[in-house]
């Protein structure tokens, strides 16, 4: 019989034998259940034993900042080739680097809010490889004793069988270190040559590394997103997926419970939360059916192919390479202070205060949610749509401060039919044909009962642009005028009408 592989976010996936829809389990192997909160699990002596996913993290995130890491030049996406590079960014000899005050501001700032204890004394390393797009040979990393360690980050899920219910996760962080980007290879298959753009090297990243306590790809999806909702909030990062200003590498292994881990693949440069989630799961299930097949898992690393849906190898690790790391002689340690370790003749601007910086850090999108729930009733999972949608919070507040109609009510109209328009036809709040204005105006007089439902729902159709409900109401209007109106003054007038 066929086998299939059966998904819980608890950590556990088996193999089961089909036997049917609904066919009983075969004799002398027990059901493995899990869930998305977790929970004991057991399998039976003749069964499949259950497998326990171990998903770990590796997130760099470009720092927010108009000049690199270690250098003057100007950070822009998508400027011309090699048009922003300084005489370091190409490590000339006798170029030194001059660190980036703002960056090492937008490290501690991220730090505090994952609850990091912030390392008062951090060092810089070389760490050493050869690619094309590395001029240096090496790049300035924090290996030994990085800015933040030691923090903490807190996600929710939806589960049960309507996706109504949140459940909150959290996962260790284990350190976010400064180091520098590389820059880009440009591979040109018809000529059979790589270009490299050298814009991107030297720019300033902040790598935040996830210990292994995920175990899918639902988790890891809503740990990042919940991380880019944080860095955008700060300003410590825009981390625009699409710009590569958040790119994520997934540490994956699987095992039966009681054993060691085991042997993982690394799958690198996911750019998208979906693909992340996708490139976990499928890797998850292929070393599952691997081993049970009898295989062995490589340590490798891979990469997620978007249009086939599956991981493809990339290079093997078996040999590890030695990054021959060593202390950068040209970088003192960096040293940041806080209100007590201050000294009283510092001048205040030229150093960074942990401090100053925790006093400043904005409400953080839990707190924003709770709020949100607080002030206007609407359900949590509710509140989780609106921020993670960009600028669907204002535009949902700009809705109940001009409307008549309760918060509770306005919701559903915003998630269900503005929001469901937007992402039926690819466009974002900002490029919502339907103003906060306009629907305020048709939910006010819904509420005075001055039209229906339906025609509220007309004329927000009409507003997006659906030709075939402005013709279906010219048709209402010449049925009630008996075919004497002047169909395209019709038109003109409710144009005109629908766009004041």
């Amino acid at each position: 019989m066929a086998a299939a592989v059966v998904r819980g976010c608890g950590g556990l996936w088996r193999r089961a034998r089909q036997c049917g829809a609904g066919g009983p389990v075969p004799h002398g192997q027990r059901a493995v259940a899990s869930s998305a909160t977790g929970g004991a699990v057991s399998a039976g002596k003749s069964g499949l034993a259950p497998w326990v996913p171990v998903v770990g993290l590796e997130i760099h995130a470009q720092i927010s900042s108009n000049s690199k890491l270690f250098s003057g030049s100007q950070v822009q996406f998508a400027a011309p080739p090699n048009s922003l590079v300084s005489f370091f960014d190409a490590s000339l000899p006798g170029t030194l680097p001059v660190l980036n005050r703002r960056c090492v501001e937008a490290a501690v700032m991220t730090g505090l809010a994952l609850n990091c204890s912030i390392n008062k004394k951090s060092l810089f390393d070389r760490k050493h490889y050869f690619y094309a797009d590395l001029p240096a040979g090496y790049q300035i990393t924090q290996q030994r004793v990085p800015i933040a360690v030691n923090g903490s980050l807190s996600y929710s899920l939806c589960t049960g069988k309507k996706m109504s219910q949140m459940v909150t996760k959290t996962v260790r962080i284990k350190q976010i270190q400064l180091e520098q980007d590389s820059g880009k290879s440009l591979h040109d298959d018809t000529r059979s040559q790589t270009l490299v753009d050298l814009n991107r090297a030297g720019v300033g990243l902040m790598e935040v590394v996830m210990e292994p306590d995920m175990c899918c790809g639902e988790e890891a999806a809503a740990a990042v997103r919940e991380l880019q909702l944080i860095l955008q909030t700060l300003g410590s990062s825009q981390a625009v997926m699409a710009e590569g200003q958040l790119r994520v590498d997934a540490n994956v292994s699987v095992h039966h419970p009681g054993e060691p881990y085991g042997v993982r693949t690394e799958v690198k440069n996911i750019n998208s939360i979906r693909f992340l989630a996708k490139a976990v799961d499928y890797e998850i299930q292929r070393q599952i059916e691997e081993l049970e097949n009898g295989g062995t898992i490589l340590n490798e690393t891979r990469a997620f192919d978007s249009k086939l849906g599956c991981t493809v190898p990339m290079r093997d690790k078996e040999g590890k390479q030695d990054y021959r790391f060593m202390p950068e002689p040209n970088l003192p340690p960096l040293i940041v202070y806080d209100a007590k370790s201050l000294p009283a003749n510092m001048n205040h601007q030229q150093v960074v205060n942990i401090d100053w910086i925790h006093e400043r850090l904005p409400d953080l999108p839990s707190v924003k949610r709770e709020k949100l729930v607080e002030q206007y009733g609407i359900l949590p999972e509710h509140s989780f749509t609106l921020l993670n949608e960009e600028g669907l919070t204002e535009f949902y507040e700009n809705v109940v401060k001009q409307t008549q109609m309760k918060p509770k009510k306005v919701i559903g109209w915003i998630l269900n039919d503005l929001l469901s328009y937007l992402k039926q036809h690819s466009l974002t709040v900002k490029e919502s044909p339907v103003s906060s204005f306009l629907l305020a105006d048709l939910l006010n007089l819904l509420e005075k009962k001055d039209i229906s439902s339906t025609a509220a729902k007309q004329v927000m159709a009409v507003k997006a642009g659906n030709q075939k409900v402005l013709n279906k109401l010219i048709g209402l209007v010449q049925r009630e005028t008996q075919g004497r109106s002047n169909p395209v003054l019709v038109k003109q007038l409710l144009e005109k009408k629908l766009s004041e």
